[in-house]
C-alpha cells in the first residue's frame, strides 16, 4: 500500500499529521501504515510509547542511512515529546533524499 492510499499529506502542502491520524492508523497491520519512527532518547521510551515504532534516535539519524529508508514507500512520521526534534528530524530525512518525512504535529504531549 503507498503512502497516498494512506491520506498521508502532500509534502508540498505540509509535513504535519495530527494525533487522530496517526491514532486511525493503529488498527491497520504494521505493513500497510505509515512507517511511525521514535526520535526520542532511549530513557524517554519508558514514558510512553505508541506499538509498533521504530526507535531512532535523531543523534543517529545522520548514520543511521538503510534504517531511515525501510519501507518508505508506506510513507514516514517522525515524532517526540513536543515536536520541536521530530521537525528536525524529518527534515533532515527529507532533504536527505530518501522520503518526504511528515512528523507528528505537536509530538506525543499533543492532546
Amino acid at each position: 500500500m503507498s503512502a497516498e492510499n494512506l491520506h498521508l499529506p502532500d509534502p508540498a502542502e505540509t509535513l504535519e499529521v495530527t494525533v487522530s491520524q496517526v491514532a486511525s492508523w493503529l488498527s491497520l497491520p504494521r505493513d500497510q501504515r505509515p512507517r511511525l519512527i521514535d526520535c526520542r532518547e532511549d530513557d524517554e521510551l519508558a514514558i510512553c510509547q505508541i506499538d509498533g515504532h521504530d526507535w531512532i534516535p535523531l543523534g543517529d539519524f545522520m548514520t543511521a542511512g538503510t534504517r531511515l529508508t525501510a519501507d518508505a514507500e508506506r510513507g514516514v512520521v517522525v515524532y517526540c515529546h513536543h515536536g520541536m526534534r521530530s521537525l528536525r528530524g524529518a527534515a533532515r530525512q527529507s532533504t536527505g533524499g530518501a522520503v518526504a518525512a511528515r512528523l507528528l504535529l505537536g509530538g506525543l504531549d499533543e492532546e
